[in-house]
């Protein structure tokens, strides 16, 4: 019994003495696990856009539907190290590619006004939501996903910035639901704010992409006002997703920082895949790459990101997610309406 549960429970110390043959053989269960909810969730996301419901983002039902196989479904280990390649290695390489969505012309394209704006309430948030992440008594980790969620871009600066803090699966989980609730709930209360404030395509605009969580959500909400204003939003949004690079960077300074004394240092207490996007966008912006390779590149993406988030879910247990409390959720809300708030107050006194 003892041998074989060995060879069915690999560990990742165990998996680094195989050949290559033996690893990839040990991680096809899991993969080919991940890659079916993958498909899943897209499939789903697909058929809701087409029915003209916009709201459920096919990250967010990854996770979903990865929660709910680990709590109907028994789950042998011999699927673990599949599931641990796509939480971490594949989620790295999927951050990684995000940067061909980005150049530096489009980020100059918003004009230094823009650019004040979107980095002064970003980097605002993100410090405000981990003081009142403190003085709510919310998990550090936690605090740190939800405050990338809802300054930057969403669920993609959370599994980034998970990557870098190492949080468990259930606040990854959580994060992501709270950052996806508020992001909804900005795409149905923005529309209505533009039209009772009378609010320029310009304003509208910089306001969706300084302040709105997911690129999706900022678009779908955009152009809903004008394309001008839809424009404008997503160039603003893209603008707003690098600021993850400085932000990751410091958060990676600081676990190394916090370290006790005499404990071994960290090897890499910069996180690598963060400056492979910055470097992959310095590359974007010498238009090297094709359109068809990026857009295939991009749909490859979302595979890939569907995959990590699939997988934290298979790794997410109700119960722990429910110790979490509603305090996370309140701090999720008390950030986002500092974020809303500050950004309009800016664009509307500035520009």
């Amino acid at each position: 019994m003892k041998a074989s549960a060995k060879k069915t429970d690999i560990s990742a110390p165990q998996l680094t003495s195989l050949s290559w043959a033996d690893q990839i053989k040990a991680w096809l269960p899991g993969l080919g696990l991940t890659g079916l909810l993958a498909a899943m969730a897209l499939g789903i996301g697909h058929l809701s856009h087409s029915v003209g419901i916009k709201l459920l983002n096919p990250l967010l039902v990854a996770v979903l539907l990865g929660i709910a196989v680990r709590q109907t479904l028994p789950l042998p280990a011999v699927y673990r190290p599949g599931i641990q390649l796509a939480m971490k290695r594949i989620l790295r390489l999927a951050v990684i590619l995000l940067g061909l969505r980005l150049s530096m012309a489009e980020i100059l394209a918003v004009g230094p006004v823009g650019l004040i704006i979107i980095t002064s309430s970003t980097v605002g948030t993100f410090y405000l939501t981990t003081w009142l992440g403190k003085r709510l008594s919310v998990n550090p980790k936690l605090t740190r996903l939800i405050a990338a969620g809802t300054s930057i871009c969403g669920a993609s600066a959370i599994v980034a910035t998970n990557a870098v803090v190492d949080g468990s699966e259930e606040d990854m989980t959580y994060a992501i639901a709270t950052i996806t609730g508020f992001g909804t709930l900005a795409m149905v209360s923005y529309p209505l704010i533009a039209g009772l404030g009378q609010l320029s395509p310009e304003t509208f605009g910089l306001w969706c992409g300084a302040s709105i969580h997911e690129v999706a959500q900022v678009i779908a909400t955009a152009f809903q006002h004008s394309t001008a204003s839809g424009d404008i939003a997503t160039v603003a949004k893209l603008s707003r997703v690098l600021l993850i690079v400085p932000i990751l960077l410091g958060l990676g300074w600081q676990a190394r920082g916090s370290q006790s004394v005499g404990s071994t240092p960290k090897t890499l207490p910069i996180p690598w895949f963060v400056l492979l996007f910055a470097g992959l966008v310095l590359l974007n912006s010498l238009q090297i790459f094709p359109t068809a390779l990026k857009t295939a590149v991009a749909q490859v993406n979302q595979v890939l990101l569907c995959m990590a988030l699939a997988a934290m879910g298979l790794e997410t247990y109700l119960s722990k997610l429910v110790n979490l409390g509603l305090k996370p959720l309140l701090l999720a809300g008390l950030s986002w309406l500092f974020l809303s708030i500050t950004s309009l107050i800016l664009i509307q006194s500035i520009t």
